[in-house]
């Protein structure tokens, strides 16, 4: 009996948790000029819940919003990523430590300069949700934004 009611509640915590999807993202492509996008990432928050910036200070702490972009012979980063929205740099109990995060949205803008062969840009992103309370695990998700009307 006891084994039934274990294997009844893993899978209803699993599926509680494959449920739960506090950061909805989105990306799309902002023409500057005939050589250069500002390519953008928006993080949707759910009320309660945060993602971290990029540019954390420690690394014994939660893990920071990463963008890697697949190499690309026709594509060429231009600076440092910008973050704005709703940022929050306080001590955060749950790590017992100073942090940023962003609550409810955040924008990640990265300045791209292309070729003419570039038609998209490619990588994944890597992020973190907590809170307060609990985190759900680093997330990956890989993406793919045209660069064409």
């Amino acid at each position: 009996m006891r084994t039934i009611f274990f294997i009844f509640c893993c899978c209803f915590t699993l599926q509680a948790t494959a449920q739960l999807a506090p950061v909805k993202w989105s990306f799309e492509a902002e023409k500057v000029n005939d050589k250069e996008y500002n390519i953008i990432f928006t993080a949707d928050i759910d009320r309660g819940w945060s993602v971290y910036s990029q540019y954390l200070e420690s690394k014994d702490g939660p893990i920071p919003t990463k963008f890697a972009f697949n190499p690309s012979a026709g594509l060429e980063l231009v600076g440092k990523m910008r973050e704005m929205g709703n940022k929050k740099e306080s001590f955060d109990q749950l790590f017992g430590m100073k942090l940023v995060k962003f609550m409810r949205k955040a924008k990640f803008t990265q300045r791209v300069k292309i070729n003419a062969a570039a038609t998209s840009v490619e990588g994944q992103l890597t992020y973190m949700t907590c809170n307060g309370k609990s985190c759900l695990p680093p997330e990956n998700i890989d993406f793919n934004i045209s660069l064409r009307e």
